[in-house]
């Protein structure tokens, strides 16, 4: 425990650092974005990739190295500090353009990937911990929502430039001189401009609460399966994942396959990530709230975006349901993050929410399996079918099980230790 037990939080007096903070997580963004468009087509056209489930197999690799990270970032993170698992994280970016560019066949792209998910799952993981560290917990929602609503509109950002630059020159290497310059700038920052923020997250807990310096196995109990509420957030963070690695891998193939050029398909995906900039208003939105009803809709709005997008034909209509499934994941993304934040104790936040993002990212795995399955057995469009129809399945669940985690006006009431008796009510705060 730090002893300045005086220090003060908020977004305004740490305005700084909190600004270098959202550079950083646009930075990170701009990364996996630079992927978005391009990395698909480029399987397809450059490197002769015909099966439908091996392209997507660089999202696999991704997916399931970023979950298991997320989780190993958040225990680091309480451990030794934020900024040297976000420097790690950046320096593990730096071969990722030189994979891109030379890579002979598509083994070396899945490669590349699994470098892509080492740095997504320690730079983002530790931006988000740092706003949440300077923040306190008056503006947690709010945090989180800029922290992701930049995040994203880096990834809309990378998708579209990096589109428009394949459109205008060609699949490599020159979109990917962009992600190189984009590296090494957020590397350089990372090493001398960011400061230290852990020290806010220990002054801001009571180090005799029951609940403080939980054992990491009994953090990743209780955020995965000991707390019903919990449950509900990580399954949810898992489906909704699907949503984002549809836009990632089919979106792009559906499209192309419907006559759409590469600069247009870069537009549609981008147009999608863009919506979630809105996160910087529903992160904000749930501190007012509570954070259940933003998510309880917002599952609801992306299955409905993602299963219209294979009922309409045209530019314009593909683009407005790609905003509209944008939106709902703008509306569920920050909050359901910040309900392992709200539940958590400051001693083991860092490794609650790792546990959560590795239960979300675990989503990308599982999610490119089952979506390279449905184009490879079936058809394209049963990808964006599944989809939806988990979303709506998830949504039902989080609408059924999942308690308001507000500070202020919340119902949650997290499991007591087994040591302790257990006829708490869930109003006794």
């Amino acid at each position: 425990m730090n002893e300045a037990t005086n220090i003060n939080q908020g977004i305004r007096e740490h305005l700084g650092q909190f600004s270098l903070h959202v550079l950083l997580v646009f930075a990170t963004g701009l990364t996996i974005g630079s992927e978005r468009a391009v990395v698909p087509v480029l399987g397809e056209e450059v490197l002769g990739v015909e099966s439908l489930f091996v392209i997507g197999s660089f999202v696999v690799s991704f997916g399931f190295v970023k979950a298991l990270l997320n989780l190993y970032a958040g225990k680091w993170g309480e451990e030794y500090g934020r900024k040297p698992v976000l420097v790690a994280g950046w320096a593990t970016a730096l071969p990722l353009p030189l994979i891109l560019i030379y890579a002979p066949s598509w083994n070396w792209i899945t490669v590349g990937n699994i470098l892509l998910g080492i740095n997504q799952a320690l730079t983002w993981s530790m931006a988000i911990n740092a706003k949440i560290d300077l923040a306190g917990p008056d503006q947690r929602g709010l945090a989180v929502g800029i922290d992701e609503s930049f995040g994203y509109t880096g990834v809309a950002v990378g998708a579209w430039l990096t589109g428009a630059i394949a459109g205008r020159w060609s699949l490599r290497p020159e979109p990917f001189y962009f992600l190189a310059v984009v590296v090494v700038l957020a590397f350089l920052i990372s090493i001398f401009l960011i400061k230290e923020t852990v020290q806010y997250a220990q002054a801001e807990g009571d180090a005799d609460d029951h609940d403080a310096n939980l054992p990491f196995n009994e953090v990743l109990k209780r955020a995965t399966y000991g707390d019903r509420t919990l449950f509900a957030a990580a399954q949810a963070g898992h489906i909704e994942n699907f949503v984002d690695t549809l836009f990632w891998i089919a979106v792009p193939l559906y499209l192309t396959s419907q006559g759409l050029g590469i600069a247009a398909v870069g537009v549609v995906v981008g147009v999608h990530s863009a919506m979630y900039f809105l996160q910087i208003g529903t992160g904000g939105l749930a501190d007012r709230i509570g954070r259940r009803p933003p998510v309880v809709w917002g599952m609801f709005l992306a299955g409905a975006g993602v299963l219209g997008m294979v009922m309409v034909e045209g530019y314009l209509l593909w683009t407005v349901l790609a905003a509209a499934s944008g939106l709902g994941m703008a509306l569920l993304y920050p909050n359901l993050m910040t309900v392992p934040s709200d539940a958590a104790h400051p001693t083991w936040r860092s490794a609650g929410m790792g546990v959560y993002r590795m239960w979300r990212d675990a989503g990308y795995g599982v999610g490119a399996i089952l979506i390279g399955l449905s184009m490879e057995f079936v058809n394209i469009e049963a990808a964006f079918y599944m989809t939806a129809i988990l979303m709506f399945i998830s949504g039902a669940v989080v609408y059924v099980w999942m308690e308001e985690t507000h500070p202020e006006f919340g119902t949650h009431e997290p499991p007591a230790p087994a040591s302790e008796p257990t006829t708490r009510t869930v109003m006794e705060k």
